[in-house]
């Protein structure tokens, strides 16, 4: 039996660590049950704080650990449980030092959204590839840069660093890591128990592009202002820099400085979140959206938003149509 331990901190999303551990616990008995087959349980969890006492959740509700993290001798796989913010850092350090001790022993190390970022700051990350929630990801590019991002990835596997992206990640990260210890067919009858798709590879779908303006140059903040009231028209960068007093260079410099990209790079994804929009909410078909939002080919723009979302045009609209 494959031994688990979840750190649970305060302030830690209940979800995170309740979940993770009814998914394993879960294994081998609710499909044996149901099949009329004997209970072969595969994981025993514990749930463990840094000082074996209890932790208060994001939603108030307490979490009484098993024991102390110093408590556990002998883990497969320890995972970090997510936050609501990644502000509560301060024990990293300490944090740090168990997980090192563990991982010489050969244990897997896990953390499930947000507590990537605790993970990332005992510098187990540097140079890894990692994951986080989507809406996290300039913050978490500013603390570590050393930390190869993948924001598009569900999961990530480093051998024996794993993390996933925003918190219900959890099912698919404890199905994943089920596959690997038990085998596929074990995840198999624990997704087709719990109702959830194995496999699935991206959180791009889901994320919504943060437009950065927490800068202070107020000349590029009145070009993306002009970007945005007027998304769908053509925007020559020339005109554009003479129009707000700059060289076309002056422009491409300061305006990637500032927001992270580009100019035309940036009216792209305002197109693409307002074409998201209105498949959203409105029965225009893609064709209509992409020549309201300045696209005579509709077939590029389709194009456009799959790179930008992961999914085709109707895919999203089946999977987001707000009834």
């Amino acid at each position: 039996m494959k031994k688990i331990a979840i750190l649970a901190l305060e302030q830690a999303m209940a979800a995170s660590v309740m979940g993770p551990m009814d998914i394993f616990c879960q294994a081998g008995l609710t499909w044996n049950h149901i099949f009329g087959q004997a209970p072969t349980p595969r994981f025993e969890v514990n749930i463990v704080t840094l000082d074996g006492g209890p932790v208060t959740s994001f939603n108030g509700a307490p979490i009484t650990p098993h024991c102390a993290a110093g408590d556990i001798e002998k883990a497969d796989l320890i995972l970090i449980a997510s936050f609501a913010s990644y502000e509560p850092l301060a024990h990293a350090e300490q944090v740090g030092h168990w997980l090192r001790q563990h991982r010489l022993r050969g244990t897997l190390i896990g953390s499930i959204c947000l507590g990537s970022f605790m993970l990332a700051a005992t510098g187990l990350l540097d140079g890894k590839t990692a994951t986080t929630h989507w809406g996290f990801v300039e913050a978490f590019r500013k603390l570590f840069p050393r930390v190869k991002l993948r924001p598009d990835k569900l999961i990530t596997d480093e051998g024996d660093l794993l993390t996933s992206g925003a918190c219900n990640s959890y099912i698919d990260l404890s199905l994943y890591l089920i596959a690997r210890f038990c085998g596929p067919e074990t995840a198999l009858e624990s997704s087709k128990t719990l109702l959830h798709d194995v496999g699935r590879s991206s959180q791009t779908p889901y994320a919504v592009h943060r437009f950065r303006k927490e800068h202070n140059d107020a000349q590029i903040l009145a070009v993306q202002q002009q970007l945005e009231e007027n998304c769908s028209d053509h925007h020559d960068i020339d005109r554009l820099a003479q129009k707000h007093g700059m060289s076309r260079r002056s422009l491409e410099r300061r305006f990637k400085a500032a927001t992270g990209d580009a100019p035309l790079l940036y009216l792209q994804r305002l197109r693409v979140e307002s074409a998201k929009g209105l498949l959203e909410t409105a029965t225009h078909s893609f064709n209509e959206i992409a020549y309201r939002l300045g696209y005579e080919d509709s077939s590029f723009f389709r194009k456009v938003f799959k790179k930008h979302t992961g999914l085709r045009p109707q895919e999203y609209r089946q999977k987001f149509r707000r009834s």
